[in-house]
């Protein structure tokens, strides 16, 4: 019987795992080219307008607008709804504070809607938390897997509210044979460093309306009503500066032809990797949506026999990296902006029943199935660069620990 790593023994895997490389010569050449023009700003520039040309393109919309961050690109979806302050918008409970920050910027209360078995918003209890007060939904297809995003629009349409698709995880990722991002009124991505598409940070924001579009580029460019008005200003609405630069637009280019041969890649070693471990007792590769590809921007796995927290680290001595439960907790108890109620200097606004909207209590059992999914859950990363051998090694290490790591559950 091999020794655990974790106890003394050898780790399966001793050398490290390849280095993803998603620069490219070319995106090399754009850059120096960005820097050579003398003109990084984007509103003047060449390869930000080309960008947004292409990226609508490969999602087959009409508009997009590029901006600073996937952060920045949810809050100028949401800021395109416009809601009024006390309105709430329904979320998931399982995201990062990129998706909530906007909310509550925006003077709105997030509502956290449970999770069902693939850890995405579960139509059924979405629909359950709406109110009159209800203005928008933010769905994230968590991981590179897609929510139930058809039964999401019926129920949106059928209450008259916005559906964001939040496809920051989910680039090029097809769910029925259309592109997550094409079946909500606005979609946002994020091209941070470890996205599928990435400039180091940045994000696009696409929609299919002309009104929103116009709504979407002011917004994230100060409410500028840009051009000649006889040396005066014009800002039209309340908007922020989140404007993409040149150079970010210039790395991300090249990538517009090549982020679906990378995410096809990631969901060939993720489909061997679920292969090779289905069996195992105890442990379930990652749950895919029926209908959808799972384009693999994490690998979550969920154990039952074992902390999350002991087998990402037992799994980790063995030379293959893991985490534990993800963002830990539900994001209505991870973030002391909810669970602490501290937001703007002393007060709990928009959270205190101003503007006549509702108080909710961030608390642990708001949400159950989440709660109770992130304790069970393991993460890895994988990518595109990585070898079938890579993928081999992962496996093994994960039955090593599965097979003789003492259950504590």
């Amino acid at each position: 019987m091999p020794e655990l790593a974790l106890y003394g023994g050898a780790p399966y895997r001793a050398r490290p795992f390849p280095q993803r490389t998603p620069f490219t010569e070319e995106a090399v050449a754009l850059a120096v080219e960005a820097i050579r023009s003398q003109n990084l700003f984007g509103p003047s520039g060449r390869f930000v307008p080309m960008l947004e040309r292409e990226f609508a393109a490969l999602y087959g919309a009409q508009h997009a607008v590029a901006c600073s961050s996937g952060t920045a690109a949810i809050h100028i979806a949401l800021g395109t709804v416009n809601p009024n302050p006390g309105d709430e918008v329904i979320t998931t409970p399982i995201t990062d504070a990129g998706g909530i920050l906007p909310i509550l910027f925006q003077n709105c209360v997030p509502v956290f809607a449970d999770v069902d078995t693939t850890l995405n918003l579960d139509p059924q209890d979405v629909e359950r938390q709406i109110t009159p007060r209800t203005t928008a939904i933010i769905a994230t297809h968590l991981a590179g897997n897609a929510c139930q995003i058809e039964a999401l629009a019926e129920i949106a349409r059928r209450h008259g509210i916005a559906l964001i698709e939040d496809c920051s995880q989910a680039h090029v990722t097809r769910y029925h044979e259309r592109y997550l991002g094409t079946y909500g009124d606005i979609a946002a991505f994020s091209l941070q460093q470890s996205k599928h598409m990435t400039a180091g940070d940045g994000g696009v924001v696409i929609t299919n309306r002309a009104d929103w579009a116009e709504r979407m580029r002011l917004f994230g460019d100060k409410g500028w009503l840009r051009g000649p008005r006889g040396g005066r200003r014009s800002y039209a609405v309340l908007g922020l500066n989140y404007r993409m630069t040149e150079l970010q637009a210039a790395v991300a280019l090249p990538q517009i032809g090549t982020v679906r041969a990378a995410v096809e890649r990631r969901m060939e070693l993720g489909a061997h990797l679920a292969s090779r471990i289905r069996d195992l007792p105890g442990l379930q590769p990652p749950p895919v949506t029926e209908g959808s590809e799972h384009s693999c921007w994490m690998v979550p796995l969920h154990v039952e026999r074992w902390t999350a927290a002991r087998f990402a680290e037992a799994l980790t001595a063995e030379g293959v990296p893991a985490g534990a439960g993800y963002i830990g907790e539900p994001i209505y108890l991870c973030m002391e902006a909810l669970a602490g109620r501290r937001t703007f200097g002393v007060s709990a606004h928009p959270l205190d029943g101003c503007h006549g909207g509702r108080p909710i209590e961030y608390a642990p059992g708001l949400c159950p199935r989440a709660e109770e999914a992130l304790r069970h859950l393991v993460t890895l990363n994988i990518h595109e660069h990585y070898t079938r051998e890579d993928i081999e090694d992962i496996a093994g290490a994960i039955r090593k620990v599965a097979t003789h790591l003492p259950p504590d559950l």
